[in-house]
């Protein structure tokens, strides 16, 4: 199933049943006057640095003036595969293409977009092999590697907005050469003559942008540095610095360095399934979940994150960040009933009310409140009898910690029925009191 995401908060539905993604579009508008940049990453799955940083740059940036569009994961069935291109290089079909090729409708569209009058220039995200130089030096650093250099197809489009390729491409690798990790790390401008030079290159994304009047480049980060955090801070270091050049203002919620980038990356994001009415921190989950319930129908979730998919394979389901698996699902297929909105419990001792779905923190216990009409199944719940278990205190002691559903093993489902049919659950999260104290 297919469908293009128009989205201006951080919520993002997506639909899968095995396969079949689509790329989500983002826009950041201030509603101010200015000019658009577009950002597409993923178009090659296996380049993680090209569709992390606009990742981040989705969930933590602010746009205050000018325009900001953003496609993550152009190529999404290739990046949760880690696959170049699952029906072959999608960065060589822009000149001409097959309408039965699978990649047609995304191709097509993503033409389109780079075509929008609105918008001036496009950037295409990459992780390249090696260390471009103009000169050789070694098999890593030599004018045929990729790596750290910003990549233009011509010295300039005479006539275009921002069409002074080669003069911006330098302004902009001078700004985002200072203070870099390590010194070896530089950026170069790379030209590659497409027209006169590069047959593969007049296939590409970039080039169909120039040859239409508008101005486009490619960043590439090296594939020789292999920690993910450092080449997603040099994609955003690089795209902050064509944002100055195009005026677009902006502000973000964290300090750029590669550590903070590390942290910001850990943060898998929230998974939602709203049909059933569960939500799981991903950034916690445990690798493996058994007795997940499930509707053998379409499966249709929500996440703050964009390159957040849930693909089916074979008996299992996978969780997916990008091209990184945070967990896998083994479903439980039951019926599905929407009468139950929200409980009423005991936390700590206090009184409290939730909503279907929700993560309850505690400390010490809850207490779910009998809810007539409806059985309370607290899953791992080692005292467990027949029945109902509404009613019961419940303190970290009682649970068997193999049925948690956290790496940390403090976050437990509690489900809901009537009859036979699940009415969906809230996870009980109890807090490290340790970590709290700190």
């Amino acid at each position: 199933m297919k469908k293009v995401f128009l989205a201006l908060g951080f919520l993002l539905s997506t639909y899968a049943f095995s396969a079949n993604l689509h790329y989500t579009l983002i826009k950041k508008e201030s509603g101010k006057e200015g000019s658009t940049l577009l950002i597409v990453g993923g178009i090659h799955g296996d380049e993680p640095g090209g569709y992390f940083a606009p990742m981040l740059l989705s969930k933590y940036y602010k746009i205050e003036s000018g325009n900001l569009w953003i496609v993550p994961n152009l190529n999404f069935d290739s990046i949760v595969k880690n696959s170049r291109g699952i029906n072959g290089d999608m960065n060589r079909k822009f000149a001409k293409i097959e309408p039965k090729d699978k990649d047609f409708d995304t191709v097509t569209e993503i033409k389109k977009l780079i075509l929008h009058p609105k918008v001036d220039l496009t950037l295409n995200l990459h992780d390249g092999q090696g260390f471009y130089r103009d000169r050789q030096i070694d098999k890593n650093f030599n004018p045929k590697a990729w790596g750290q250099a910003t990549i233009i197809d011509q010295q300039q489009i005479a006539s275009a907005k921002y069409g002074n390729l080669a003069e911006i491409a330098k302004k902009v690798n001078q700004e985002t050469n200072v203070d870099l990790i390590e010194d070896v790390h530089e950026f170069n401008v790379k030209n590659t003559n497409t027209k006169a030079q590069d047959k593969a290159m007049q296939q590409s994304l970039t080039y169909f942008s120039i040859t239409n009047n508008k101005p486009a480049f490619a960043i590439e980060t090296s594939k020789n540095i292999t920690e993910l955090s450092p080449k997603v801070f040099y994609q955003l270091k690089t795209i902050e610095k064509f944002m100055n050049v195009m005026n677009i203002k902006f502000s973000r919620s964290f300090e750029l360095s590669e550590e903070n980038i590390k942290k910001l990356l850990s943060d898998d994001g929230m998974l939602e399934i709203p049909p059933t009415k569960i939500t799981l921190d991903l950034a916690t989950l445990k690798p493996y979940i058994k007795f997940f319930p499930m509707s053998k129908d379409k499966l249709v979730y929500n996440s703050n994150n964009p390159l957040v998919a849930v693909i089916k394979d074979k008996d299992e389901y996978k969780i997916m960040n990008g091209n990184i698996l945070v967990s896998k699902l083994k479903p439980d297929f039951i019926e599905f009933e929407n009468s139950l909105s929200s409980i009423n419990l005991s936390i700590d001792g206090k009184k409290s009310s939730a909503k279907i779905g929700s993560l309850i923190s505690a400390k010490n216990s809850f207490q779910i409140d009998p809810i007539n009409g409806y059985r309370i199944n607290i899953i791992g719940y080692s005292k467990s009898g027949v029945g109902s278990e509404g009613g019961i205190k419940v303190e970290p002691k009682d649970f068997i910690k193999s049925y948690a559903i956290d790496k940390d093993e403090t976050t437990y489902m509690v489900q809901f029925y009537k009859d036979k049919k699940f009415c969906g659950m809230v996870n009980i999260k109890f807090e490290d009191e340790k970590k709290s104290k700190k």
